[in-house]
């Protein structure tokens, strides 16, 4: 029993490091894409999501083929997952361009975790632990702190409709919280979940090239437009959902979107080091706060803690 457990904590230990660098990384998207205002928001997350989603599919391909048959019975939630791969980052990325970078970053992933688990309770009908629930709320108190510190400091920086902006940030919270419960409820099926991760995002992948064709000409207009489109696509999207689909094999969905919450604070700080923004006291407080949820969310637990089984993902 005891090897067992130690073994489960081990596994978990080594998602939660695979969500935070996944977390870590899409949160440098909103300064890069500071570096070419004059894509649109559409163009940016279509060539982001879109050709890293195609190079998930292509890494995976060779997995795909053997599991077409579990591919195909699962379908309905590989679809349902696909599509909400294609709306995510139409939504983050518009409700960074409309509300700023830091309100946008804040709302669509400070919500995640609460969709998420209110996606697992009516699915499931799984019961929300005490430690989850203090670091959620910690977390997303954080992200209210730094939501009215950038509002009260300065406003929204290059944010020209904050309530449009909120309101894409709700769907993008709501479609990333979706697409990370339908991958981790085909991988408990029994699917590995570079397989998964491969599917889903290939399918998303391409239902975003027709906007990324209607919308991507700046991207090719200079040397710079492309850098930050090919940044965005090959590191925090390829590279960054690999570890984030390791992660969800690993542990739950509504846990891997709470450990996410250390995006907007990498944002934050971004903005501040590299963009010039000012974050106010409160701001800080808010970073403390989400930092404090991450800790809450990986300090080992006692040996009487259940861990979550990890799924195959290779």
């Amino acid at each position: 029993m005891t090897n067992a457990a130690n073994a489960g904590s081990q596994s978990n230990a080594r998602g939660i490091a695979g969500v935070l660098f996944a977390g870590t990384v899409w949160g440098t998207t909103g300064t890069a894409a500071t570096f070419a205002p004059d894509v649109s928001a559409a163009a940016i997350g279509a060539a982001a999501m879109g050709i890293g989603g195609l190079g998930q599919a292509l890494l995976a391909l060779r997995g795909m083929a053997h599991a077409r048959a579990q591919l195909w019975q699962h379908r309905g939630l590989l679809l349902l997952g696909a599509l909400a791969v294609m709306i995510y980052p139409l939504a983050f990325y518009g409700a960074m361009r409309l509300a700023g970078v830091t309100i946008g970053t804040v709302v669509t992933i400070g919500t995640a975790p609460l969709f998420a688990a209110l996606i697992e309770y009516v699915m499931e009908r799984s019961k929300l632990t005490l430690r989850w629930t203090v670091g959620a709320l910690s977390g997303v108190a954080g992200m209210v702190l730094i939501c009215l510190a950038e509002g009260s400091s300065h406003g929204a920086v290059g944010g020209s409709s904050v309530p449009l902006g909120v309101a894409l940030g709700l769907l993008g919270g709501f479609t990333y919280a979706l697409y990370s419960w339908t991958a981790r409820a085909v991988m408990l099926r029994g699917v590995r979940s570079s397989v998964v991760m491969g599917a889903t995002f290939g399918l998303g992948g391409v239902m975003l090239m027709p906007v990324l064709i209607v919308t991507g000409g700046p991207l090719l207009a200079s040397w710079g437009n492309a850098a930050v489109g090919l940044y965005m696509a090959f590191v925090p999207m390829f590279l960054g959902y690999i570890c984030f689909g390791y992660g969800l094999s690993r542990v739950r969905a509504s846990t891997a979107t709470t450990l996410t919450l250390i995006e907007p604070v990498v944002a934050a700080v971004l903005a501040v080091v590299i963009v010039g923004e000012r974050l106010p006291a409160l701001g800080w407080t808010g970073v403390g706060l989400v930092v404090m949820c991450l800790l809450v969310l990986t300090m080992p637990m006692g040996h009487r803690a259940q861990t979550v089984p990890p799924i195959p993902s290779k």
